[in-house]
């Protein structure tokens, strides 16, 4: 008589309504290596998917693949784990991303090594979705992407330019070097404000390490964001947005442009997935449509709103494929465990924008509206 597993059958019982089965040998079905998956994964939801997959209890031909699968079939709306209520719940009476929390995810995410995302990233560091309309590989991709930014925000010479969340600085040295701007970055990672200052020497950018809130008001022409409002907060949109706002000169010519690009929900929630903010971006959350127009109401008039997700999906496998054909030569630091967690992340970052659950929003604001609008440039 075959031994019974309930634990097993009821894991075996929801892959299969994704089409998903326990060591079936098929690119999707996971080879179980250590028992302990099972109560593990229905007590903790995606938290115990992922730290098992860490930790090497399971295996999997296209990981990306499966966790698409996982998504589609919305399996992770009906195993959610404590970790997810807790999340909830903290979310629900904490603002997450106050300024004190505000440096975490630079210090844990973004200054891991600059040697890993000069691997992963390609010739520019870009940490954002590429534009691959016409592109036929990643830096062609990350280049278009920069050009449309630039070209949707009408960037001219002498125009000031503030970049909220600069990243590594590579959208200001484009359009210094492009465009004849004058820019000022802003981030809260210190790596990145080190390699920015490096980049732009000798160009008319300066970089800070800075919260947002604490730019001046009235000193640009245009704002630009990109990949940053992840890290926000559905408490803070509002402020955000009137910092963006005030930072433009009411005395400009045009009246200021700036432009939002920004991963989106298709639902509204105030915290993100618990394995996610656990290892890789604490206090992050991915804002919905309705929770960016709402705090848009009153601060801008929205210009034009341009989505292209699945490009990120594209984005993201090559990645994947970069830093996968590096970790050899990465220093001992990014051990297995390490690689693991990596590959889940973008895994479950692919999957994400393959199912169609997340999106990337482009976003041109103007504080009282363009005559004739400005939606012509895709």
């Amino acid at each position: 008589m075959p031994a019974i597993h309930p634990l097993r059958d009821r894991v075996a019982g929801l892959l299969a309504t994704a089409g998903i089965q326990l060591d079936g040998g098929g690119e999707c079905d996971p080879v179980i290596h250590d028992q302990r998956f099972h109560a593990r994964v229905l007590a903790q939801g995606s938290l115990g998917l992922g730290e098992s997959w860490m930790e090497g209890w399971w295996d999997v031909p296209s990981l990306d693949g499966m966790l698409a699968r996982l998504l589609q079939a919305r399996l992770d709306e009906r195993v959610h784990g404590l970790a997810s209520v807790v999340d909830g719940l903290r979310a629900w009476l904490l603002n997450l991303q106050v300024e004190r929390r505000s440096g975490e995810v630079g210090r844990r995410h973004y200054d891991l090594g600059n040697d890993l995302y000069a691997a992963m990233l390609g010739k520019r560091l870009v940490y954002s979705c590429g534009y691959w309309r016409d592109a036929a590989d990643l830096d062609a991709a990350q280049e278009a992407k920069l050009d449309l930014v630039c070209r949707k925000l009408r960037l001219r010479p002498d125009l000031r330019l503030l970049d909220i969340g600069c990243g590594w600085g590579e959208a200001l040295k484009y359009a210094a070097e492009r465009h004849g701007v004058r820019g000022v970055g802003v981030t809260i990672s210190a790596e990145q404000a080190a390699y920015a200052r490096r980049l732009c020497a000798g160009l008319p950018v300066e970089i800070r390490l800075q919260d947002y809130r604490h730019i001046e008001p009235g000193a640009f022409d245009r704002v630009l964001s990109i990949g940053m409002f992840e890290h926000v907060g559905a408490r803070n949109y509002a402020v955000f947005f009137e910092v963006a706002r005030r930072s433009l000169d009411p005395a400009a010519g045009d009246g200021g442009l700036a432009l939002l690009h920004s991963i989106g929900s298709n639902t509204s929630t105030r915290h993100t997935d618990p394995w996610i903010a656990r290892y890789i971006f604490p206090n992050s959350m991915i804002p919905s449509a309705a929770q960016i127009a709402a705090a848009l109401e009153g601060r801008f008039v929205v210009e034009d709103w341009h989505g292209f997700g699945p490009d990120y999906d594209r984005t993201l496998q090559a990645w994947r494929a970069n830093v996968e054909a590096a970790w050899e030569r990465l220093p001992a630091r990014y051990d297995t465990r390490f690689r693991r967690m990596w590959r889940f992340y973008l895994a479950a970052s692919m999957a994400s924008f393959r199912a169609r659950r997340n999106q990337l929003w482009q976003l041109l604001l103007s504080p009282r509206g363009v005559p004739g609008g400005l939606q012509e440039i895709r």
